[in-house]
């Protein structure tokens, strides 16, 4: 659910005036962008654009996409970028193209070839019988280009200078995994995971698997969480409605990336206590699931996690409600 927009952005002659506004390079906007990154940018690039855009000074993504690949990607804006951590945790819905008969060493089509064979999977019956060996909790090997550090510094750092990357298995979770089309030597699969899955490997070790050799050819991301394809924002759409001044109305409160914990309602004096980082008192508390904390008028307040032996609310996050 979006906020709605500040009222003055019906006029820009009011919005220049208005110390609440976003449209002013000193307000500061707090919340959830849900961008359709477009192919050959950057994540970066996209949050540098949002930045210049909304001229917010707070910008982050919750979550990088390769260059080539397209979807949702997350951007988080003021006090957000503080949840952004629960974001890159959520679940996430892909579409991978994987065309067999080569593999290279980047696991896409970006790189160099390392492997070719003539070799393909004879049917689509042949495929669907190794897809159960990548489901569930699995060990999954990163790509050698990739953003993880070995002894502080970017695999793909190393890689780039022709150094050899031994990266250590790691377990990942994919929750489902379905064919959707097989025409050869392309496969398109829709991907159903965890944090921290790499799409590239798991073509890479399709494969692997088929006796052959495969590489990811493309990639959207058509959910993180609740955050769908469907509702997601294109950058000429944003462009367009900053121009006309309303692009706040795009926002997602920042609690959009909590809805998962439970939710409890605060006193005015306790609220005044969160916001000094004091626990609360309560006839009621629950260790270790954290809890989203409002105020009596339904703004977002803090996360807190109970402490029953004290009999407590300690704040764990605190966030200041817009005013």
């Amino acid at each position: 659910m979006s906020r709605d927009p500040c009222p003055c952005l019906q006029s820009k002659a009011q919005a220049a005036s208005c110390p609440g506004c976003p449209s002013t390079p000193c307000a500061e906007a707090s919340g959830i962008l849900n961008v359709n990154k477009p192919e050959g940018w950057t994540s970066h690039d996209v949050v540098a654009r949002v930045r210049r855009l909304t001229r917010q000074r707070r910008v982050g993504h919750a979550g990088t996409l390769d260059p080539f690949a397209t979807g949702v990607l997350l951007v988080c804006l003021g006090q957000a970028t503080r949840v952004s951590e629960y974001l890159m945790a959520a679940r996430k819905l892909y579409r991978a193209r994987v065309r067999f008969g080569a593999a290279t060493d980047t696991y896409d089509a970006t790189g160099r070839v390392t492997l070719q064979t003539e070799h393909i999977p004879e049917s689509r019956e042949a495929i669907e019988e190794i897809l159960p060996r990548f489901t569930g909790r699995i060990l999954q090997t990163p790509p050698a280009y990739s953003a993880l550090k070995l002894e502080g510094e970017p695999a793909y750092r190393r890689a780039r200078r022709g150094e050899a990357v031994e990266q250590a298995p790691r377990p990942v979770e994919i929750y489902a995994l379905r064919l959707c089309s097989w025409a050869p030597p392309d496969l398109e699969i829709e991907v159903l995971c965890g944090k921290g899955t790499y799409i590239r490997s798991l073509a890479h070790d399709l494969g692997r698997a088929a006796g052959s050799a495969a590489h990811l050819v493309a990639l959207e991301r058509r959910a993180v969480g609740a955050f769908t394809l469907d509702d997601a924002v294109s950058l000429p759409e944003l462009e367009s409605r900053v121009e006309e001044g309303r692009w706040r109305d795009l926002l997602y409160p920042l609690d959009e990336a909590l809805l998962h914990y439970p939710a409890l309602v605060v006193s005015a004096d306790d609220v005044s206590r969160l916001l000094n980082g004091q626990p609360i008192a309560a006839a009621t508390v629950v260790a270790g699931v954290l809890h989203r904390a409002y105020g009596p008028d339904g703004a977002f307040i803090a996360l807190v996690e109970g402490d029953p032996s004290a009999g407590i609310w300690r704040p764990h996050k605190v966030f200041i409600p817009c005013a």
